[in-house]
């Protein structure tokens, strides 16, 4: 640990990478009753903080390695920074990347002088590739995370802090994937002021180090998240776990929603727009705030990346009012009677404003609506939930249900009498062409697709949804199918959602 603060302090950063500002989010200051700065790093010439652990790395090897070249595996900042780095030092750099990859980020690392190859439908896949390359080809192989001059670089990041904020401190919240930004950063901040709080901050499907750190082993999960591709990461680096058991005080986990609100907050505060990893900080402050009920606080969240699709962001915002606790979504029963829409809307909407609005006639007795009503927290959400009950409304509040907010909102129509013995399932497919085609290919059988919605998101995977017809019975197969398939899927046939509205 003496080593590695001494390379932190010695990092060759600032040759490529720049320091970047830390500042005050007023309104959310005031908003909070808190002091909230913001760490800057989507200020970096690639929009993230990896350029500084990147360089560091390339910047210290020697100069046989540098003729040999360097390699890496990245789905993204890494990539970029590496690219960016190896120009700067006149190295050759290879850099494999998943097929999944959007186009911005490939356009990006080619733009900066990497040579990118394509390979895989994941990190992992691409990693392993890149494994093998090394050793074929004898280049330099390039750590996005477990390697000690990668932490160092991003270890600077807590120099400037200090710097930039000398005086009162309590807590640093700080975004985990493998490890590398909250090692460095942790390291450094606890070697000089061990009365701050390092806080990590992680998905809740993507949360390897929170898990690790749990359990006092690293695990590795068995899927990972796809929302914050940016820390989408099955297990944390050795050495990285193995600073954060000694220097990290905790680590918060968030949903999809809560982040999501946490992107417009930053919006809000810098008029900049970050990418999901990069909003992870604020979101795990906002968080933090909510639970412990503090005020007078002075609280840094680090903005690690802006790499940010443009695609994305419809997606982003559908989702922050449900994250902000400022929507509510219900699917009701309603009478089929003259009059009886207007009644639910005046007697029990009221005042409120109605944020989404489907109906669709089940029988000559009932309509099913899914409705989304503007609320200001969870209790009212939950008390509408009960006055509709009282009133006779038979009602469920699927705010929470993920199948609900991607798929079903949007295909409301009603049901089909004609479909017999119908299984349905949530497909991540990769954002390949041909994807679809591999499917169908794989799970032929007795059966017939009966339902099927994807809508573009602007992420590597797309979410689909797929109903399955067995008109002859199950196909007792199909998992083992599904599995060999490749792509994660999960079923969804007991949903309640599905099985009012589809």
């Amino acid at each position: 640990m003496h080593e590695l603060f001494k390379q932190i302090l010695t990092s060759r950063v600032y040759e490529a990478a720049v320091e970047t500002t830390l500042d005050r989010a007023h309104a959310l200051s005031l908003q909070t009753g808190n002091n909230i700065f913001l760490k800057r790093e989507d200020q970096q010439p690639v929009f993230s903080f990896k350029l500084r652990g990147a360089y560091n790395k390339l910047a210290h090897l020697s100069p046989d390695e540098k003729k040999k070249g360097v390699i890496t595996a990245s789905a993204g900042n890494h990539a970029q920074g590496v690219a960016f780095a190896a120009k700067k030092l006149g190295i050759p750099a290879q850099i494999v990347m998943p097929k999944t990859t959007p186009a911005i980020k490939i356009e990006a690392a080619e733009r900066m002088g990497g040579k990118v190859q394509l390979h895989g439908n994941n990190y992992s896949e691409a990693a392993e590739f890149a494994a093998r390359l090394t050793r074929e080809t004898g280049m330099v192989a390039i750590h996005p995370f477990d390697d000690p001059l990668v932490i160092a670089g991003q270890g600077t990041i807590g120099v400037e802090l200090m710097r930039q904020n000398p005086g009162e401190l309590d807590a640093i919240f700080i975004p985990v994937g493998g490890g590398g930004l909250i090692a460095g950063v942790a390291l450094y901040i606890k070697t000089l002021r061990p009365e701050v709080e390092i806080i990590g901050v992680e998905p809740i499907d993507s949360c390897a180090m929170h898990n690790s750190l749990k359990n006092n082993e690293r695990v590795t999960l068995d899927t990972v998240g796809i929302f914050a591709d940016g820390v989408a990461v099955r297990q944390v680096g050795a050495l990285n776990y193995d600073i954060c058991r000694k220097y990290v005080d905790r680590i918060i986990t968030v949903s999809t929603d809560e982040l999501c609100s946490g992107m417009k907050a930053i919006y809000l505060a810098t008029r900049s727009i970050v990418e999901p990893a990069g909003g992870l900080g604020i979101t795990g402050l906002l968080k933090y705030i909510k639970e412990e009920k503090c005020s007078g606080k002075t609280l840094i969240a680090i903005n690690s990346g802006a790499n940010m699709n443009f695609e994305r962001l419809r997606y982003v915002a559908e989702r922050t009012m449900t994250g902000e606790h400022q929507e509510g979504l219900f699917a009701v029963k309603i009478p089929e009677i003259p009059g009886g829409l207007k009644t639910f809307c005046s007697d029990l909407v009221g005042e409120r404003n109605i944020t989404e609005f489907n109906y669709r006639l089940a029988s000559r007795d009932s309509a099913h609506i899914f409705v989304g009503i503007s609320v200001r927290n969870s209790n009212e959400r939950h008390d509408f939930s009960k006055k509709l009950t009282a009133a006779g409304y038979e009602n469920l509040d699927i705010t929470d249900n993920d199948l609900a907010k991607t798929h079903i909102r949007y295909m409301v129509g009603g049901k089909s009498g004609a479909v017999q013995n119908e299984r349905l399932f949530r497909f991540w497919f990769p954002e390949t062409p041909g994807a679809l085609t591999q499917f169908l290919e794989t799970t032929k059988g007795n059966h017939n697709i009966s339902l099927f919605h994807y809508r573009a998101q602007g992420g590597d995977f797309g979410r689909v949804l797929i109903g399955l017809e067995y008109p002859e019975g199950p196909d007792n197969t199909l998992e083992e199918k599904l599995t060999s398939l490749g792509y994660r899927y999960q079923e969804e046939t007991d949903n309640p959602a599905y099985k009012l509205f589809l």
